[in-house]
């Protein structure tokens, strides 16, 4: 899985169609192999995003959980800590 695909679901506020588009794009650019893709892979590529976000979206509206939803700065937080303790900064 891509690192920059982030968790989307049960956070308060709701994740926004920008976010669903990134995680999509990053998606399509890892299975494709390939951050820009040429001329003529770019209306394939732009198909496939759309696609990917519309499935994702679909998703993230059908699930249910009995779960508070999370803080962003909260999770970012933990995130930070992880990381710093992970790379020693």
């Amino acid at each position: 899985m891509c690192r920059n695909i982030r968790v989307l679901h049960n956070f308060e506020p709701p994740a926004t169609s920008d976010e669903v588009q990134a995680a999509a794009l990053q998606y399509v650019r890892k299975v494709g192999g390939a951050a820009k893709p040429s001329a003529a892979n770019q209306a394939a590529y732009d198909k496939a995003v759309a696609a990917v976000a519309a499935a994702t979206q679909e998703l993230l509206d059908a699930l249910v959980t009995t779960a508070p939803p999370k803080d962003r700065a909260v999770e970012a937080e933990k995130a930070r800590a992880r990381s710093a303790e992970r790379y020693g900064r």
